[in-house]
């Protein structure tokens, strides 16, 4: 009773996390709580989680995400906040149902869409919404979950959508329930590596592909408008732009606002070989730092090769969204990542970066 006349937050955790132990070793006997007592418990949590400080919603996330018995309204509300505080009830709560996360899709941000797409044992209603809103970085997640119940149709229309999206295509190429004949399809623009390793999974003819890709190849050339993938799409993309890349700079001509041009045209492994051509780093250090959770490995590299403090935040969206909500790590991460800008020298940002990378 002095816990619950308390103001202080130190004392609310506390009778939060005595009320959630008392639930957990109910549930644990077998013994759910009566109706009556369930519409008392979710109105004590509900008051107590209004007023609870940022941290206390964390941890109450955290505790809550595996419960079967908690307040369906509570879970609810902890899945709309801030993406740290609402990943882990995403991601695991039981108390979701198929309605609740497609209402999210429609009300939340885009890394809650994520993180739902990446829910293990999506139904195909949830794909079905998925795929119906046909963002970029939301698909890329879904392809990549190999547990999603993502229906014969529902594969066709990635691989459809991987000709522009170019993060689709190495999930894709991966996923479980992927068919020889999507497998052709997808071979037509993915690069070099991917097509041997589709080649190598479905026995693929590899005269047959050689054949289709030279014909889409004429196709392009011709100038055709129809479905036949560009010649950009075809060719061998690293290869491509890493020449690409090399001669630019050779030329003089590689600056750091080619970074923010090429993001803005949707070619992230161009903003890659740029950003490591630019930096003197390896392109395999600036990949490690674009899929990791830590966004200031991001900014360091950036840092070291000129870019403002202030560009940064558009960068880092535009990479998100062409590499799957990567890097992660949320809104305050990103915040956190301005401190990669100063006060210190390019070289110290370069050096500090390239630590950083090796340890991540």
């Amino acid at each position: 009773m002095s816990l619950a006349r308390s103001r202080e937050p130190a004392d609310r955790e506390h009778l939060l996390a005595g009320i959630i132990d008392l639930c957990d070793a109910s549930q644990a006997r077998g013994r759910p709580a009566a109706p009556e007592i369930q519409v008392l418990l979710d109105s004590i949590f509900m008051a107590l989680v209004v007023e609870a400080e940022r941290d206390i919603r964390a941890r109450l996330a955290e505790r809550l995400a595996d419960a079967a018995w908690a307040p369906p309204a509570l879970v609810n509300i902890l899945a709309l906040d801030e993406i740290e505080i609402a990943r882990p009830v995403i991601a695991r709560s039981p108390v979701l149902r198929d309605h609740d996360l497609i209402r999210l899709l429609v009300q939340a941000t885009l890394e809650h869409q994520i993180e739902i797409a990446r829910r293990p044992d999506l139904s195909p209603a949830v794909v079905e919404a998925i795929l119906a809103k046909n963002e970029s970085a939301v698909l890329t997640a879904l392809a990549g979950n190999p547990t999603a119940q993502i229906p014969p149709d529902g594969l066709r229309r990635l691989v459809d959508r991987a000709r522009e999206v170019v993060a689709l295509r190495s999930p894709l190429a991966r996923h479980p329930d992927l068919s020889s004949d999507l497998a052709e399809q997808l071979y037509l623009w993915v690069g070099r590596a991917l097509r041997d390793a589709l080649v190598d999974r479905f026995q693929l003819d590899p005269d047959k592909m050689a054949a289709a890709v030279e014909a889409s190849l004429r196709a392009a050339h011709r100038g055709s408008s129809g479905d036949s993938p560009s010649l950009e799409q075809v060719e061998d993309r690293e290869e491509m732009e890493a020449a690409l890349v090399e001669k630019l700079d050779a030329a003089g001509q590689l600056r750091p606002g080619y970074l923010l041009r090429v993001l803005r045209e949707r070619r992230l492994p161009l903003f890659l070989f740029a950003l490591a051509r630019l930096g003197r780093f390896d392109v395999r250090q600036v990949r490690r730092a674009v899929d990791s959770n830590r966004p200031e490995l991001l900014a360091l590299a950036c840092s070291a090769v000129g870019i403002d403090r202030s560009v940064f935040p558009t960068i880092l969206e535009h990479v998100r969204q062409l590499n799957g909500g990567r890097p992660g790590g949320g809104a305050e991460a990103a915040r956190k990542a301005s401190g990669a800008f100063g006060p210190f020298s390019p070289d110290i940002a370069a050096m500090a970066f390239r630590q950083a990378v090796s340890a991540a």
